[in-house]
């Protein structure tokens, strides 16, 4: 069983920047590939990007390419969402999410585990 706990989120003016943190309990974290999704209201959950278990690959949408950075500090069991250029679209839900193992995919079907959610939203 994997938990997942994100912090960060907040409000923030067009232009700025926030980090998110995910914060994952099990001890072979390091063999997990990591992912952050977003939800707006009234809209699907949509990939954002996603790590490798080493940190050393990483995948990022379209819409954030850029702008987005995924990190992680596999000594603390924690991976980061540096988002900067921030644009009022950036707004929604941002969730924590892993398989479990080393594999990742686009497709919000693929994750079992999710954490909560943190609020991000971006005034114009």
């Amino acid at each position: 069983q994997v938990q997942l706990v994100e912090s960060g989120g907040g409000l923030v003016q067009a232009g700025g920047s926030l980090r998110l943190s995910c914060a994952a309990s099990g001890r072979t974290f390091t063999s997990y590939a990591m992912g952050w999704f977003r939800q707006a209201p009234g809209k699907e959950r949509e990939f954002v990007g996603a790590i490798s278990g080493s940190g050393t690959s990483t995948y990022y949408a379209d819409s954030v390419k850029g702008r987005f950075t995924i990190s992680r500090d596999n000594a603390k069991n924690t991976v980061y969402l540096q988002m900067n250029s921030l644009k009022p679209e950036d707004t929604a839900a941002y969730f924590c999410t892993t398989s479990g193992h080393s594999d990742y995919s686009v497709r919000r079907e693929f994750y079992p585990y999710w954490g909560q959610g943190t609020q991000v939203t971006v005034s114009s």
